[in-house]
């Protein structure tokens, strides 16, 4: 089978550069081995958060403050807020609606009532312009029965320090209570799977009513599994204003940012190959020709371009040994110090080297295997090397931004190889 263009990887990364590319006429494939990082995603896409250990306001002011090898440095500030509004285009053309913009951080609210400093939160989650204008007089924390993956009191000792008064509710809705009963984990997604029709009406019945004067009500992030819909209803029912604190994962938005990103990019015409991952890559001239994946057997897929965007650790786009770290798809080059004792600090809460190492590229993100750079493979997202994205609070951005990058390079590519075969006809 031959496309214009394979992914390998079907997480944020992935699905966003399919996206764009499809929109361009590109035919395309992503090839998803299963659950990606984006199921673990806390509402929020952060752009530059902060820079050794310093919160940073205006990401675009510092960006040349970052290492010459990082993402951003090597996409360059001048297309950055471009690719930034084309990511927001995008995610909303989804279904997905976001608050926020890439020239000023906004405040998103963290589970224990902390305020992290980011660039694009869910339009139902909790943000504010900043900790000390969160913008209520009264809040109520509200918690299901039993729900035992979201912490009211740590979350109202954080935003009691903000100096928000706060109280805790406990609600009862018959249908949810019988699940945590009868299930020994009881999930967000599936809590969510429950909250449509008149169970959401009385969802926002137990809500009012526990509300009393409160202007803002916070609540676990359990609505709207495959849309903003539920939630939106949810909003529209409920007196006070109404946000959504993210829970320990699966996370609900995440979810439903998956389903929407794979629905809208299938939607358009693009492939998704689900629970298929690559086994052997077929190289010629310092090119890819074509793969062979473990659930197509001898049918090979062929593509004149292919993008990396497999992730990082946690989804085994990198590999950890005693010895070293690999790409274990392709096998590309990776940049990693050369003695383990240098990958990590033994303070837990100090920056972690190990968390910089990714697949190295040249200046145009093409990946290199034993040194040269592969025409036609391209690479996106947290498989990159020099970034932290836990430390800068960078992770989505880089995700997003290395993606629609690496789209419009192969479809400059794409443009300039027409019009030189337009040429050579004239």
């Amino acid at each position: 089978m031959k496309y214009d263009v394979i992914i390998i990887g079907g997480g944020l990364s992935g699905l966003m550069a399919g996206i764009k590319l499809v929109k361009r006429g590109f035919s395309v494939a992503i090839l998803s081995a299963g659950q990606s990082a984006l199921h673990f995603y806390s509402g929020s896409f952060g752009l530059l958060g902060k820079i050794d250990g310093h919160e940073v306001t205006e990401p675009l002011q510092v960006i040349d403050n970052l290492p010459h090898n990082h993402p951003y440095r090597r996409i360059g500030i001048d297309a950055i807020p471009f690719l930034a509004e084309d990511a927001k285009m995008l995610l909303a053309e989804a279904g997905l609606t976001f608050t926020g913009n890439h020239l000023k951080n906004h405040y998103r609210l963290t589970p224990f009532g902390t305020c992290e400093p980011t660039w694009l939160t869910l339009t139902d989650y909790a943000s504010c312009v900043h900790p000390k204008k969160m913008g209520w007089k009264k809040a109520t924390i509200v918690n299901f029965k039993g729900y035992r993956d979201f912490f009211p009191n740590f979350l109202q000792d954080g935003i009691k320090a903000n100096g928000l008064q706060c109280d805790i509710a406990e609600i009862d809705v018959p249908e949810v209570t019988h699940m945590i009963k009868d299930f020994s984990e009881t999930r967000a997604t599936s809590i969510a799977k429950i909250f449509k029709g008149k169970t959401l009406d009385t969802l926002a019945a137990c809500i009012n009513r526990a509300a009393g004067k409160s202007d803002v009500v916070f609540m676990p992030a359990v609505v709207g599994l495959e849309s903003e819909q539920p939630i939106r209803q949810l909003k529209d029912m409920v007196i006070p204003s109404l946000m959504c604190v993210p829970t320990l994962p699966l996370s609900v938005c995440g979810y439903r940012s998956q389903i929407c990103l794979r629905r809208y990019f299938e939607k358009l015409g693009g492939v998704f190959f689900l629970g298929d991952k690559v086994t052997k890559g077929f190289f010629q001239d310092y090119r890819l020709k074509e793969i062979e994946t473990a659930n197509l057997e001898d049918i090979h897929l062929r593509a004149d371009h292919f993008i990396l965007s497999t992730g990082s650790f946690f989804s085994q786009g990198l590999v950890s040994t005693p010895e070293c770290i690999y790409e274990p798809t392709l096998n590309a080059d990776v940049l990693q110090t050369q003695t383990r004792i240098d990958w990590c600090s033994k303070n837990i809460l100090e920056p972690q080297r190990f968390m910089e190492f990714g697949v190295d590229t040249d200046e145009n993100f093409r990946i290199k295997i034993s040194g040269h750079a592969i025409e036609n493979v391209y690479a996106a997202g947290s498989v990159l090397g020099g970034a932290n994205p836990v430390q800068e609070g960078s992770g989505g951005g880089i995700a997003i931004l290395t993606a629609l990058h690496v789209a419009h390079s192969i479809s400059r590519f794409a443009h300039i190889i027409q019009r030189i075969d337009q040429f050579n006809k004239e």
